[in-house]
C-alpha cells in the first residue's frame, strides 16, 4: 500500500516536468521550424542578391560597350546639333553625332574656297604676290570682314590671312572673283569641288557661308572637306596663327586676331576654320596634331562659343586619350623602283599616294603587317600623281586591312624618235642589247 501510494505521488510530482519537456519540445520544433523557414527566406534573399549581381554584371558590360562604342553615344557634345571626329590619315571616324544631317555651316564654306585658292596657287594660275582689288561687291560684303574698299589692292597671301584668321567675307569676295571672274562662277567652282569628293550632304549658293536658302553641308562632309583642305600643306601656315597685321606700311594698319582660339590655348591645335550666323549658331572645324596623330574635329549648331570651343577640345581629348596612329608608309616613302623601256628615265620609284596608317585603341596589342605592290598601269607618260598600281596591306592573319594608290616620284614621258635612236645607239657601243 505504501509503494502505491509513493509512485502516486511521483507521478504528480513528475507531470509538469513532463509538460515542462513537451514545452521545450514543441518550441524547439518551433525554432527548427522558424530556422528551416530562415534559412529558406535566406536562399532566396541571396538567390535574389545573385540576380541582382548579374544584373549589375550585365550593366557594368553595356556601361563597358557603351564606352567601347561611344562614338554611337551624345555625351561628349551633348549641346552640338551635329559633330564628327575623324582620324585625318585614315579618314576614319571615331566619332559621329548626327553626321549627315543637312545644316547651316556659315563661314566653314570657307574652307572649299580656300582648296581653290590653294589649287589654284599650285598649278600656276595665280601666284601669292599677285595683286587682286576689291571691287564694290566685295567692299559691300557684311559680317566679318577686313574692311576692304572699293579699288584697295592686296596681294594674294593677305588676301588668304584674312580669309583663314579673320573669316572676312569681303577677302573671300575678292578672291572669289579674281580667280574665277564672279562669285556666281566660283561657287561653281566650288560645288564641282564637293561634288568630286563625293560628298552628298552639301550644297553651296555663296562663298562665305551667309546665311541663304539651300546653302547647306553636314559634319561629315565638312570634315571631308577639312581633310581635303589640310593635304595643301600651307593653310597651316596662315590658319595656326593667332595674330597677325595687314596694311602693315601705312596708316591704316589692321590687326588680325584668329576667330579660332583653339590654335592659343589647345595642345596641338593649328587649324582650321570657324563659322558663326543665326541659322548656323556657333561651328567649328578643328585640327590638332601630336606627334603622327593629326585629328579633325567638327561641332555644329553650337549656342555659343564657349561652348562651341569646350565641346571641340572634348572631343579632341578623347581622340587623343584613347586612340594612336601606326604610320607604316609615308607618302615619302619608296616602295618599289621598276625599269622602263624607252622611257627618259631608266627606273622610276614608287611611293604611296597618301600615307598608310592603322587608328587603334591604345589597349590595343601591337599587330604586324605585311604588304604586296602590285604593278597595275606603265603605260607612258606617266606623272605625279597618276596611279601606276597598289600596296595591299595585310595583317598576320592574311587578312587586308589596308589598300593605298602607287604613284611615282617624278614625271616620266616617253623618248622621241631622236631620243630612242641616240639610246639604242649608246646601248649597241656599250654592248647592252640583247640580240637574242
Amino acid at each position: 500500500m505504501k509503494k502505491i501510494i509513493l509512485l502516486l505521488m511521483l507521478s504528480i510530482l513528475l507531470i509538469p516536468c513532463y509538460a515542462k519537456a513537451e514545452e521545450i519540445n514543441n518550441n524547439t520544433e518551433i525554432q527548427e521550424e522558424n530556422i528551416t523557414e530562415n534559412r529558406e527566406s535566406n536562399i532566396n534573399e541571396e538567390s535574389t542578391d545573385i540576380e541582382h549581381n548579374t544584373i549589375d554584371i550585365n550593366d557594368k558590360k553595356n556601361n563597358t560597350n557603351t564606352e567601347e562604342n561611344i562614338n554611337s553615344d551624345t555625351s561628349l557634345i551633348p549641346n552640338a546639333t551635329a559633330g564628327i571626329l575623324m582620324d585625318a590619315t585614315t579618314g576614319e571616324i571615331i566619332f559621329e553625332k548626327n553626321k549627315d544631317e543637312k545644316l547651316a555651316v556659315a563661314s566653314m564654306t570657307k574652307m572649299v574656297a580656300q582648296i581653290i585658292i590653294l589649287e589654284s596657287i599650285e598649278s600656276g594660275k595665280i601666284k601669292w604676290n599677285d595683286i587682286v582689288t576689291a571691287s564694290a561687291n566685295a567692299s559691300g560684303m557684311g559680317g566679318s570682314q577686313i574692311y576692304l574698299t572699293t579699288g584697295e589692292e592686296m596681294t594674294v597671301e593677305d588676301m588668304m590671312k584674312g580669309i583663314s584668321m579673320a573669316s572676312a567675307n569681303d577677302a573671300t569676295v575678292a578672291m572669289a572673283e579674281f580667280i574665277a571672274g564672279s562669285e556666281v562662277e566660283f561657287v561653281e567652282m566650288m560645288n564641282k569641288k564637293v561634288k568630286d569628293l563625293g560628298l552628298k550632304n552639301t550644297f553651296f549658293k555663296n562663298c562665305t557661308g551667309l546665311d541663304e536658302e539651300g546653302h547647306y553641308s553636314s559634319a561629315y562632309d565638312m570634315a571631308i572637306i577639312a581633310r581635303e583642305l589640310l593635304k595643301h600643306e600651307k593653310i597651316l601656315e596662315f590658319s595656326s596663327v593667332y595674330e597677325d597685321y595687314l596694311r602693315e606700311d601705312t596708316d591704316n594698319k589692321f590687326w588680325l586676331v584668329n576667330t579660332n582660339k583653339l590654335v592659343r590655348f589647345y595642345e596641338g591645335a593649328d587649324g582650321l576654320k570657324t563659322g558663326h550666323t543665326d541659322a548656323a549658331k556657333y561651328c567649328l572645324a578643328a585640327t590638332a596634331k601630336r606627334d603622327d596623330f593629326r585629328l579633325i574635329a567638327i561641332v555644329l549648331g553650337e549656342d555659343n562659343s564657349g561652348v562651341r570651343n569646350s565641346e571641340t577640345m572634348s572631343l579632341l581629348d578623347y581622340g587623343f586619350n584613347n586612340y594612336k596612329i601606326e604610320i607604316l608608309k609615308t607618302k615619302d616613302d619608296i616602295v618599289k623602283e621598276i625599269s622602263l623601256d624607252k622611257a627618259t628615265s631608266p627606273k622610276i620609284s614608287l611611293v604611296p599616294l597618301n600615307d598608310i596608317a592603322i587608328l587603334s585603341k591604345k589597349s590595343a596589342d601591337t599587330k604586324k603587317y605585311t604588304y604586296d605592290i602590285k604593278i597595275t598601269n606603265n603605260n607612258l607618260p606617266l606623272k605625279i600623281g597618276d596611279e601606276v598600281g597598289k600596296i595591299i596591306v595585310k595583317d598576320s592573319d592574311n587578312n587586308k586591312v589596308k589598300e593605298e594608290v602607287l604613284t611615282v616620284t617624278e614625271n616620266v614621258d616617253k623618248l622621241n624618235f631622236l631620243e630612242l635612236f641616240g639610246k639604242t645607239l649608246t646601248d649597241m657601243i656599250l654592248g647592252n642589247m640583247n640580240f637574242v
